[in-house]
């Protein structure tokens, strides 16, 4: 069946349409065959039934290729040695009856007396009027490719790697000159006049009232946030060299001024918290806070150990997909939460409490206040419970915690997860807690997270950066001094164990924190102690003109921008007295102010006070034993 092979005879197969535009073949492969003595590496590629067509010799060859070939390195001069066995896939060819035909492809050891092969054959024919059949493109990459005949296959990668090099060179050439122009824009920095800050309109808004109680509120032009930017970090330069690199007729106040309102612009904040912040940082290390509440805190769980081992919930939480680390040195508790294929607070380890999403400067306090086992512990203000949470862990659910809020709302989540963590040592109260020590006293220990301004927790919440005024700070800072007042009266001093008292705040303010701690070392008997942690910025204890007790060096301050969690302010008191000061009970009179405390006379003087009164006493006294001794001897009367 089918039809017969006959060996003698054998059809001519010429190229196709597109083997004849490719163009040069001959020329390319002489550009990477020695010239030496080499079995296979020189052969003839002759056509089937076309002997000799398009041969090409060596005297058509061009001089530059000559030249091209005594470039190459001596490995690649080295002849080959000749291979008898030839690839399957040069020798193979199917015919059209689907059988197969060999020697369509030739390969010869044909080799010269002189050492020289053979010239390479054209298999094509092509003649030179297919050039007219070429593309544009085709027609240049060929010119391209005949202009640089002369190069090798290393030679051309050297040149490619050398052209790498020199355009890297020039890019960095072109980033150097970037910079220089910078630093020179930098060095010639020069305050904005009165009419350009007011094109810009940086504060200039307009206010369009709706017939709705909505307002909407529109830039009257866009602001360039990238010159603003720039005009920053050339005020920093100048008010770090404020002497050589000022403007002369321009005051040290002006530049502040203009970077007051530039910062306000660029981080959106208002003029009354951009001051307050410039109180507190020196301005590089402001630049740094402001631009740390741009970026969110790391996500941080606590392991509740009450239930689990934190190495058993890591690897719980991996095996989910959870990409997670120990949150520090600092604590045997905590992870923290790089990113995660499952929802970190619905998976069955968060809803059988196993861990609690707390962020990790909520840690500190309670390692700050140490609870022991089998004591009495205040929370005053402890939604949504995980201080709570965390101190009962401590205690190993043993002794009493008393958790309050005064706000009924908060106090579900408080429940919720008590209730969800195994905690049963805990009591639940809605008091509010400036009447607390009425209501119960005597702690051992007492943990006071006082409502603040949150100036710490901006990257949380934004909003912070406009809605605060003054105002809102007073206010905080005369809440906090109260419950503050009330948390020490609340402690017992006999505690074997306690008598501590651990103060803190998620505000930065010094009104919210020092001014607080100073107040209560002079309205209370109390002092203030080392915190235990290693780490953390200790507190002020002078600012501006304002100065306060040395042992404020014992709180400590904590920063998004070097600790890389939120704003925290922590103190802690130990109470060596429960009695009140006698000015505190009296009520504040012209001569002695509301802080001036009445000193405890010594024993001495005191009895040297009795004697004189004694010896002023007996006269007196004797004079009224007399008339009592006349009054007897007079004769009664009838």
């Amino acid at each position: 069946m089918g039809r017969k092979l006959d060996p003698a005879r054998k059809e001519k197969r010429g190229p196709g349409r597109k083997a004849r535009k490719q163009r040069g073949a001959e020329v390319e492969l002489a550009r990477f065959l020695p010239p030496g003595k080499s079995g296979p590496a020189r052969c003839r590629l002759a056509a089937p039934g076309v002997p000799g067509a398009g041969r090409l010799t060596a005297a058509s060859l061009s001089a530059e290729a000559e030249t091209g070939r005594k470039k190459l390195n001596a490995k690649w001069l080295t002849p080959a040695k000749a291979k008898k066995n030839l690839s399957k896939g040069n020798n193979v060819e199917l015919s059209s009856d689907g059988e197969v035909e060999e020697g369509s492809w030739e390969m010869e050891d044909d080799v010269d007396e002189d050492g020289s092969s053979e010239e390479l054959v054209d298999d094509y024919g092509a003649s030179s009027s297919e050039e007219e059949e070429l593309l544009p493109i085709e027609k240049a990459a060929l010119k391209q490719k005949s202009d640089r005949g002369d190069l090798s296959e290393d030679d051309s990668e050297e040149e490619e790697v050398a052209e790498e090099a020199g355009r890297q060179k020039g890019q960095k050439e072109e980033e150097s000159t970037d910079l220089q122009l910078n630093l020179d824009i930098d060095e010639q920095f020069k305050l904005p006049t009165n009419e350009q800050i007011e094109k810009e309109n940086i504060f200039f808004y307009l206010f369009l009232v709706v017939y709705d109680p909505l307002m909407v509120f529109l830039p009257a032009e866009p602001l360039d946030l990238h010159i603003i930017h720039q005009r920053i970090k050339g005020n920093m330069e100048v008010l770090q060299d404020f002497r050589v690199k000022r403007e002369e007729g321009r005051t040290r106040q002006e530049y502040l001024a203009l970077l007051r309102r530039d910062m306000a612009a660029y981080y959106s904040y208002s003029d009354f918290l951009l001051k307050k912040l410039m109180d507190i940082f020196p301005l590089p290390e402001l630049i740094n806070f402001l631009e740390a509440n741009e970026v969110p805190r790391p996500v941080t769980i606590r392991t509740n150990t009450l239930k689990t081992r934190r190495r058993d919930l890591a690897q719980a939480l991996i095996n989910r997909g959870v990409n997670l680390d120990p949150l520090g040195k600092w604590s045997k508790t905590g992870l923290v939460i790089y990113d995660s294929s499952v929802p970190i607070g619905a998976t069955p380890e968060y809803l059988a409490g196993h861990y609690m999403l707390q962020g990790a400067s909520s840690f500190l306090p309670v390692m700050a206040l140490a609870p022991q086992e089998n004591e009495r512990i205040l929370d005053m203000c402890c939604a949504p419970g995980g201080k709570t949470s965390y101190i009962a862990q401590l205690m190993k659910n043993t002794g009493m915690i008393l958790a309050n809020d005064s706000n009924a709302e908060r106090l579900r989540s408080v429940v919720g997860n008590l209730h969800r963590l195994g905690v049963t040592n805990a009591v639940v109260s809605n008091c509010d807690g400036r009447q607390f020590p009425k209501v119960l006293g005597g702690f051992d220990r007492v943990l006071l997270d006082a409502p603040c301004s949150g100036t710490g927790v901006i990257s949380k919440d934004p909003a912070v950066k406009t809605n605060k005024d003054e105002k809102d700070i007073l206010r905080c800072a005369h809440l906090q001094k109260e419950l503050l007042l009330s948390a020490i009266d609340s402690v017992n001093a006999a505690s074997e164990t306690g008598g501590y008292v651990v103060y803190c705040t998620c505000s930065i303010t010094v009104e919210e924190n020092e001014w607080v701690v100073d107040y209560a070392l002079k309205k209370r008997n109390v002092r203030l102690v080392a915190t235990g942690l290693d780490f953390g910025k200790e507190g002020f204890t002078r600012f501006k003109d304002r100065r306060f007790h040395p042992s404020l060096k014992s709180t400590r301050r904590f920063y998004p921008h070097t600790h890389n969690m939120d704003g925290f302010f922590i103190a802690k008191f130990k109470k060596f007295s429960n009695c009140i000061p006698k000015a505190q009970k009296e009520a504040a009179s012209p001569s002695t102010g509301p802080e001036t405390v009445m000193e405890p006379q010594p024993k001495k003087k005191k009895l040297e006070g009795l004697k004189i009164a004694q010896e002023q006493k007996k006269p007196q006294r004797a004079l009224k034993k007399r008339h009592s001794l006349q009054g007897q001897r007079r004769p009664l009367k009838a």
